[in-house]
């Protein structure tokens, strides 16, 4: 496995938890919950950004891994 398909396979998970932690900061009953799980979910969303970023500059230095 390369370290692409790698990273690309993190972001996917990140990208699995930011809407589960969507959806249950949409489902908490206690306003407190909500603000929890939507705190963490703006948290992974910061990662998933700097992820993105740090594929698409693998991307340019090697373009064998576009796509993949």
């Amino acid at each position: 496995m390369t370290v692409s398909s790698q990273v690309k396979g993190t972001l996917a998970s990140l990208k699995g938890i930011e809407a589960t932690l969507q959806t249950l900061s949409l489902q908490a009953e206690a306003m407190e919950q909500r603000d929890r799980f939507h705190q963490a979910s703006l948290k992974t969303k910061t990662v998933i950004t700097q992820i993105e970023k740090r594929v698409s500059e693998i991307e340019k230095q090697e373009p064998q891994y576009q796509g993949n």
